[in-house]
């Protein structure tokens, strides 16, 4: 049953898996090395990241320069800064980078006010014991170590994009079980008028409806990036700004390993785009690897 609603409810994915026969301790080349394969028609990223593995650099070398080109180009409007406002019209960044030779991870979630996520998440895999650091934090930890900031991550788009849902009543959002709806808040839980009051069990239960997810093709993406290097090893990165008018504080699959992405030497390296909320219950990439 819960697979079954997994499938129903993960929308507009594309995954991709790398796989490397291993014979003895040596890899079998079944294609020439090196691979570049990347989530959508990212093709500037896909060329950036050849570009750097062809030249001999490292698997992960690739994925930082391919998804970073992404960033600098503001990929559909949901990767890197200027994109995906969240309900106080702020931008912020989730990335990771997973290397399939030492299985380091390098994430960021919610990050504000430094725009080259990419390269924040491998300055955490590169020097820190730590895998994940989250919000205002990761920025200071980007800025100490050299990345540009702060600087705002919003644009004259994203702004009008906010502006315009708030004038929609704050249409739609990810908010459920609250009152009042159709509205910018502020919100309760349903069925209490303020704050230590609360209506019956059964009122609440016979008002939980369920609500459309709205995760869709128009407000998140992501790039997922793997790359084979010559020397046969795997990484992945990825680079979001996650979904449109999420609630502050919100974090999806893409700094998660597992559930955006992952790489295994010894198997290979698979990522997705859709909907994180739901794909985090599951970590459906890691089970495929």
């Amino acid at each position: 049953m819960a697979t079954s609603k997994f499938s129903a409810q993960i929308h507009f994915f594309l995954l991709f898996t790398l796989i490397i026969k291993i014979k003895g301790n040596e890899i079998e080349h079944e294609s020439k090395y090196p691979i570049v394969v990347s989530t959508w028609a990212f093709v500037d990223a896909a060329r950036v990241a050849w570009s750097v593995v062809d030249a001999g650099f490292s698997a992960v070398d690739a994925v930082v320069e391919g998804c970073s080109t992404c960033e600098l180009l503001q990929c559909d409007g949901t990767v890197g800064p200027g994109g995906s406002p969240n309900e106080n019209g702020e931008t912020t960044l989730d990335a990771l980078i997973m290397d399939g030779a030492t299985m380091e991870v390098g994430a960021v979630a919610a990050m504000r006010y430094v725009k080259d996520d990419i390269r924040a998440v491998r300055l955490v895999m590169q020097y820190t014991e730590h895998t994940l650091l989250v919000g205002e934090q990761a920025s200071v930890f980007a800025i100490s170590m050299g990345l540009p900031g702060p600087m705002n991550l919003s644009s004259e788009d994203s702004l009008q994009k906010w502006t315009k849902w708030k004038e929609n009543d704050c249409q739609p959002n990810f908010r459920k079980n609250i009152a009042p709806l159709n509205s910018c808040g502020p919100y309760h839980p349903e069925g209490r008028s303020n704050f230590g009051q609360t209506s019956s069990y059964l009122n609440l239960v016979e008002s939980d409806t369920p609500k459309v997810s709205q995760i869709n093709i128009h407000n998140h993406d992501t790039i997922s990036m793997a790359v084979i290097d010559k020397a046969g090893h795997v990484a992945v990165g990825t680079s979001t700004n996650g979904a449109t008018f999420k609630i502050p504080g919100r974090v999806g699959d893409g700094p998660i390993a597992g559930s955006s992405a992952y790489a295994d030497d010894e198997v290979g390296a698979c990522g997705a785009t859709g909907d994180g909320d739901i794909m985090m219950r599951f970590l459906p990439w890691s089970e495929n690897i």
